[in-house]
Order: C-alpha cells, then structure tokens, then sequence
C-alpha cells in the first residue's frame, strides 16, 4: 500500500467529522461538560471527548487498513454484517480463498476487563456458529487479532476459550498479538511497512486536540452546517453552554457568524432557522442576555 493512501484512511477515519460529532455529543448530553457532577473542567472535558473518540476511531481506521493489505495478498473479501439468531453480527474481517473461510475478531489492544473478554469470546463463539451456517462447504479458521503487541494482559485466558471452542466446534483458532497474524499468513513485509507509516504519520499528528475551531472557520463551518437545527438551538439558547463550551470552541465566532449567514439565507418559511438567527444575532451582537432560565421552549 502507498503511505498517502494509508494515511489518508487514518485521517479521514479518525478526524472526520471530529467537530460536527462533539457538538451533537454537547447538545445532547450538555451536563457531561458543564454539569455541577464532574471533576473536570469544560475545556478538559472537551479535549477528552475528542482523545476518547480517537482511539475509537483509530481501532475503526485498522479495520479498514487491514482489510486493503488482505485484498494486496489475493484474499476474497466477504459481506462483514449479518442477522443471526435474532441478532446483528458484524465481523471485524471476513475473507476467503478457494478453499478455506477467515474471519478476525481485531482489537488495537489487548487491555479488556473480565466483561469485555468475556464478550469478546461470546461474539467470536456466535460467529463461529454462524460460518458453519454461512460456507458448510469450506474450512474455517477463526482467529483474535491485537494490533498492538505491547499488551497481552488475558493471553492465558483467550487461548483456553478459544481452544474450547476448536473442540466444541471443529475450528481451527488463533491468537496473534502484531506481527504474528503476518508471520503466519507469510507477509512479515507488511508488518514492517505498517509499523514504519505509523513512525512517520506519529511525528505529523498534533500533540493535542485543537479546540480553536475558528482557526479553520471555513472548514469548521461546511462542517457544523450538517448538525440538526434543534440541536444547535439547544447549543445557543443555555447561558452555560455557550460562555463554556460554545466560545471555547469558537473564540473568535468567525465560524459562528458564517453559520449566521447561512442561516438567514435559509430562514424564509422555516421556522426553526428564523429562531436560530434571532438567537444568534443576539448572542453575536450581544442584543439580548440570554438568561439560562428561560425555558427552552421559548426558542424550540
């Protein structure tokens, strides 16, 4: 694979629509961020959501690298999603070749507690049951992937579940911790190539999470347009949630007085953009102190 495509999966999988996604998660949760309850302060609060749904993403963005290297070694990719027993099965990679099915449970790192590995053999179990259903034709290899070789905190505890379930079921199963999964299926190159992209993407990712979002007002508002009007009331009609959130975010309301054009050249004969500029304008221009005790409703 070309570095530029490898990162441009990494990018757009990790930092798309970062912006857009924290301020639904504000609106719609508004006293995770400046309730009395918490222990850290707005801002802290804000860097930590876009961290958290990072790493999240970043597990998200290795699904589909893998899945590329898989298709470069000659692999047959599956449909991943599927209805069992009542239940939405996603696998996190399923692929074939003539003779044999694989399908991956694929994590970042092995950290989980006693719930999660416990879950994370349920659904491996479930899916095993599943390709007997799906390919009864073919061999099955089922296996656990962690990406990051660092942590192997319940080794012990998923190589005895899934030998059980080689018994129970007739499977062939492993558990591969980084390069290992490469070494098996013979491609060690690709490791090497993964692991030196990912030296060179670290050293040209930002230490920290921007929360100045009018540093790129232009940017930051093609994207913020896409949030729901009602939403973005909520956001501009509390006190709190503006001084806190909303001018930390936009400092320098660039971003917002774009949103405010947009807005009024929308805003005939809706009424819920005809709410949003007077709001808007008054928080912008300062016409009217807004007091958070004034029900919502007044502007929904």
């Amino acid at each position: 694979m070309e570095y530029s495509d490898f990162i441009s999966i990494l990018n757009k999988s990790i930092f798309h629509k970062v912006k857009l996604t924290l301020l639904e998660k504000v609106a719609k949760n508004p006293d995770r961020y400046v309730g009395l309850f918490r222990p850290t302060k707005p801002r802290a609060k804000l860097v930590q959501n876009i961290t958290q749904s990072n790493e999240i993403r970043f597990g998200d963005a290795f699904e589909v690298i893998l899945e590329e290297y898989l298709k470069i070694m000659g692999f047959e990719m599956i449909p991943r999603s599927y209805t069992f027993n009542d239940e939405e099965l996603k696998f996190d990679q399923f692929f074939k070749n003539e003779t044999t099915i694989y399908f991956i449970e694929q994590k970042i790192r092995d950290d989980h507690d006693s719930t999660k590995k416990r879950g994370q053999i349920d659904n491996f179990e479930k899916k095993t049951k599943l390709i007997f259903e799906l390919y009864p034709d073919y061999d099955h290899i089922g296996m656990m992937y962690f990406i990051d070789p660092s942590l192997k905190k319940n080794k012990k505890y998923y190589i005895n579940e899934l030998n059980k379930i080689s018994e129970v079921y007739q499977i062939e199963t492993h558990l591969f911790y980084g390069e290992e999964f490469f070494k098996w299926i013979d491609y060690s190159e690709i490791w090497q190539e993964i692991t030196q992209y990912l030296e060179n993407w670290n050293k040209d990712i930002s230490d920290f999470p921007e929360l100045n979002f009018d540093a790129e007002s232009g940017e930051s508002f093609n994207e913020i347009k896409e949030i729901s009007p009602k939403l973005f009331l909520k956001l501009l009609a509390n006190d709190k949630i503006f001084n806190e959130i909303i001018l930390t975010l936009f400092p320098e309301k660039k971003t917002l007085f774009l949103l405010l054009e947009y807005y009024k050249a929308k805003r005939t004969g809706n009424k819920v953009f005809q709410k949003i500029v007077v709001i808007l304008e008054s928080r912008l221009y300062n016409k009217v102190q807004l007091s958070s005790s004034k029900k919502l409703s007044e502007f929904m």
